[in-house]
């Protein structure tokens, strides 16, 4: 047991500030007061005690080919089976596959991320590949995967199904790559079966304009609607909504995963994070493919606030952005936790450098001023309690 004392504590879903203490006992957050002072104390000296990241969307197999390919669009870098990382992954050898995730797992973990949700390509073989990776390392990888049996104009439906089924048994959902590359009834065959076991469905829509409106020629609808009427529970980007999409996604069962260091790199667009947020929507914050991006939240959190600010004249609230990166992730399926009595201890503390403790976390923070990271039974090797 040990109490964090003289913190500010970001409370709860919505982040409250509040000047406190917070006890953990067995990896338990058992009491936050100001009274609050059992076991070993650790005085903080007024650093703020935060939820850790949620990294929303990784693909950690491209750790392998970092930086190959910049300036090639969008489907020559990732898209199936032919992309430049597809061709990486099928050439590489699992032991420097491995590696390269293990490395990219310290990473994270080293910088605030103690969740990160993985579009793992290699059918059963990929994920358990992730899994053996990440066994030893205290970071918590939720597995989406998927299989080649997906892809093409005229699937067989029932191999498709079969494999469907099998990957439920070792992964925690389905993720095929997008609707350029599936049928809309292997889509819904995906989310159907995710739906049975409880796991979650996703796909990518409305990456660049182009396959929006590719989408809207071909089926007279765009990825976005496709998506939410397969009714996947998770859609990755919806940088370029058209038509009536945002309200689509408002009254669906959809939550929003958004990567725009992802989308500059690839020149795709910015998303209109604003408009979601107007919409009630809430977003979560991922930073994409490891061959593109850092997967550092830091980083995704300063570039995504100040480049909405360029696109669309207007501020973005930073505490609905700090959300994005921790705490909007706690609504769904994805074992997280946020700070409250009863919630598994999963935080970051980190040195504060302005009174408004959301921007001093985004706008001013980096690796070095985290002091310590806690998730579960982990605490990082400064606090040796």
């Amino acid at each position: 047991m040990f109490t964090i004392t003289n913190g500010i504590i970001l409370k709860g879903l919505h982040l409250n500030p509040i000047k406190a203490n917070i006890t953990i006992d067995d990896g338990i957050i058992t009491d936050i007061s100001k009274d609050s002072k059992e076991g070993k104390i650790i005085d903080v000296d007024g650093a703020v005690v935060a939820p850790s990241f949620l990294n929303g969307h990784t693909h950690i197999g491209d750790s392998i080919i970092k930086d190959e390919g910049y300036s090639l669009s969008l489907g020559e870098m990732v898209k199936p089976p032919n992309g430049v990382k597809h061709r990486a992954l099928a050439s590489a050898e699992d032991e420097d596959i491995i590696e390269s995730m293990k490395s990219s797992m310290w990473d994270m973990l080293e910088s605030g991320t103690t969740h990160f949700i993985d579009y793992r390509e290699g059918g059963i073989k990929g994920v358990k590949l992730l899994k053996k990776a990440s066994k030893d390392i205290p970071i918590t990888p939720i597995i989406l995967g998927r299989d080649d049996s997906f892809y093409g104009d005229n699937p067989d439906l029932s191999k498709v199904k079969s494999q469907i089924k099998k990957l439920l048994k070792v992964a925690d959902g389905i993720a095929p790559s997008g609707f350029g590359e599936i049928t809309d009834e292997v889509a819904n065959l995906i989310s159907e079966e995710c739906k049975k076991e409880g796991k979650i469905s996703s796909i990518h829509v409305a990456e660049s304009e182009s396959t929006q409106l590719e989408s809207l020629e071909k089926f007279g609808r765009t990825e976005i609607e496709r998506g939410v009427n397969s009714d996947f529970n998770q859609l990755v980007h919806c940088t370029n909504p058209k038509n009536n999409d945002l309200n689509l996604i408002k009254n669906s069962n959809s939550n929003i995963v958004v990567c725009p260091r992802a989308n500059a790199t690839l020149n795709v667009g910015i998303v209109p994070l604003n408009e979601m947020l107007k919409f009630g929507i809430k977003p979560i914050l991922g930073t994409d493919n490891l061959m593109l991006n850092n997967p550092n939240m830091f980083r995704e959190l300063e570039f995504t606030l100040k480049i909405m600010s360029v696109k669309y004249k207007s501020y973005l609230n930073p505490c609905k952005l700090l959300q994005m990166a921790t705490t909007n992730g706690c609504q769904f399926n994805f074992n997280k936790s946020y700070i409250e009595i009863g919630q598994f201890a999963e935080l970051n503390i980190i040195k504060h450098f302005s009174k408004n403790y959301y921007l001093s976390l985004i706008n001013r923070s980096e690796t070095k001023n985290i002091l310590y990271t806690i998730n579960r039974n982990y605490t990082n090797s400064i606090l040796n309690i």
